[in-house]
């Protein structure tokens, strides 16, 4: 994780709170939402009209008016507006909320790409900040924090050992560019604590994770997110590709929320030749606009494989459904999650915001992929759990199809609306090997590479030859020895045959995270994806006269060779 990102920074409410403010919200929700909802048309649209405001506004003064005057407590009335504001958006649509501006930071660095910080990507490993790699140009690499270093004071104040949490870290390290954050760091063969005066700076977030070849022809490119430096991020790498020889290209977008739509778009421009209807998007108040491909693309006829599965969403299906509708590449994976809808972002008077959704976009074919939520949020997000029970995961003929949301895709294959974007070809998930033992071995595979590079920091910063290090790593079972060592320590009682049998899977895992200490991410998925089914897969298809299913395992190369 890096110390510029948040997953949570609200508040919890009080129980007493939860109890004061639950019936006044549900009972305002339908008044506070046409105040909103005239507001919002207000500022985008003009003046509503005289009548509605007369129906409208005085009512929520009025009602407003009651609490202050007559209520049994002294109450907040900007917590009374925010619930009410938070359960409205709740009752439009899955996608539609209120960010608190103590939220809003971190909500919106992702995509912007940057935050101000330090420039550490961090894990907490036994209660300690442990440092996975100080982000390339920023002033923790430049000062000579390396990783494998443990972040032990911050500002004078132990950090280890305290239960210290993702948030806590964040809060503490990230701050306004050009301040000073004091930290004490413990290295590996220092009998004493480093200390460090980090100027804090803006930090790149990169949304592109690796680009690199897999075989003289198949390059591979990740992206995480769709931020608004991903379009400069992706041509980057295409054009590094390209000169490499690349002839055919593997898009991994799996776990992929989505981000920009025009980042999306910019890419799917990238792949399709003349001018061609990318997406449109289209609401009750939001006339319809259209997106087409209009310049000459980095990459308009190579072989193209897009990867997805169930966390692939918004943007990721705004490329997918493009590229599959215009039969310009394969789409490889389980069905992707399903949203259709597009959210505006509105700032707030008090420094907080709402992502209000306006229209539905449409693949070029005129689907909208957007999967139902007519029976609440709850059951939406349950969605995803609901595929799994069902079998949609592991066997292609589960995925749900409406008959009546059928469209057909520029060569007349047919493909489906109502419910993310369908794979051409489908990857069961993989569930082998899940013996308790296993899965508990591997929980600890991350925290021992950690501590190993930690205690060989020297032998490892001296590597320069990633191939090298891919080709002879542990070849004796040293580490792997050592490995198994470390889950006695966990009093993790050991199963040799399954430890044997998985055991290429296991020191993968170690070679990839050592990698990535020293090479990133680039270093980490080269590493990582030769033992991914889903990524092997995707190698098949791009390769057409390998076969595409599970028996023909012995066909796929080892990648990079």
């Amino acid at each position: 994780m890096s110390e510029g990102y948040n997953e949570n920074n609200g508040q919890q409410p009080t129980k007493r709170s939860s109890v004061v403010y639950s019936p006044l919200a549900f009972a305002l929700v339908l008044i506070i939402g046409i105040q909103m909802g005239l507001q919002l048309y207000k500022g985008i649209y003009g003046k509503p009209t005289v009548s509605a405001q007369k129906q409208a506004l005085p009512l929520v003064e009025e009602v407003y008016s009651f609490i202050d005057a007559r209520y049994v407590d002294t109450v907040d009335t900007r917590d009374i507006a925010k619930t009410v504001v938070e359960e409205t958006l709740k009752n439009l649509d899955p996608h539609s909320y209120y960010i608190d501006y103590e939220e809003l930071q971190g909500v919106n660095e992702s995509l912007e790409g940057n935050f101000e910080g330090i420039g550490v990507e961090f894990s907490i490993v036994s209660d300690t900040i442990n440092v996975v790699t100080p982000i390339a140009g920023g002033p923790s690499e430049s000062l000579g924090i390396q990783s494998g270093d443990k972040i032990v004071m911050i500002e004078d104040t132990l950090v280890a050992g305290i239960g210290i949490k993702n948030k806590d870290v964040i809060g503490k390290l990230r701050g306004k560019k050009g301040t000073n954050v004091k930290v004490g760091i413990a290295r590996s063969g220092m009998n004493s604590l480093i200390d460090y005066t980090i100027t804090r700076d803006k930090i790149p977030l990169y949304s592109v994770d690796a680009s690199y070849m897999m075989d003289n022809e198949v390059g591979y490119i990740k992206i995480n997110r769709f931020s608004a430096t991903t379009y400069r991020e992706f041509s980057q790498a295409m054009t590094k590709l390209n000169k490499q020889g690349m002839q055919k290209l593997i898009l991994d977008l799996r776990q992929n929320p989505g981000g920009f739509l025009t980042a999306a778009t910019a890419i799917a421009d990238d792949f399709l030749e003349g001018r061609k209807l990318l997406v449109y998007t289209e609401g009750r108040n939001y006339k319809r606009k259209e997106y087409m491909s209009k310049r000459r693309g980095l990459f308009e006829s190579g072989e193209l494989v897009v990867m997805l599965d169930h966390g692939s969403a918004s943007a990721s299906e705004i490329l997918a459904g493009a590229i599959q509708d215009w039969d310009r590449g394969t789409i490889v994976g389980r069905r992707s999650f399903g949203k259709g809808l597009v959210q505006e972002q509105y700032d707030l008077h008090d420094g907080s915001a709402m992502r209000l959704t306006v229209a539905r976009y449409y693949t070029p074919s005129g689907r909208c992929i957007q999967k139902p939520y007519e029976e609440g949020k709850n059951a939406y997000n349950k969605e995803i759990l609901q595929r799994l029970k069902d079998g949609e995961l592991m066997v292609a003929d589960s995925i749900k199809k409406v008959d009546s949301l059928k469209y057909k895709t520029a060569g007349g294959r047919i493909v489906f609306g109502g419910g993310g974007i369908s794979p051409d070809i489908f990857v069961p998930l993989d569930t082998t090997n899940t013996e308790p033992f296993l899965v508990q071995a591997r929980k600890y595979v991350a925290q021992f590479s950690y501590d190993h590079y930690g205690k060989n920091l020297e032998g490892y910063q001296s590597l320069n030859d990633y191939e090298h290090f891919r080709a002879n790593f542990d070849r004796d079972d040293q580490v792997f020895r050592e490995f198994e060592q470390y889950l006695k320590s966990k009093d993790l009682e050991i199963d040799h045959a399954l430890m044997t049998q998985a055991k290429t899977e296991f020191k993968t895992y170690i070679k990839a995270h050592l990698a990535k200490q020293i090479w990133n991410y680039e270093g980490f998925y080269p590493i990582i994806n030769e033992i991914d089914p889903d990524v092997e897969n995707a190698y098949k298809t791009i390769n057409r006269n390998i076969a595409t299913t599970a028996e023909a395992n012995d066909n796929f190369p080892a990648f990079g060779q």
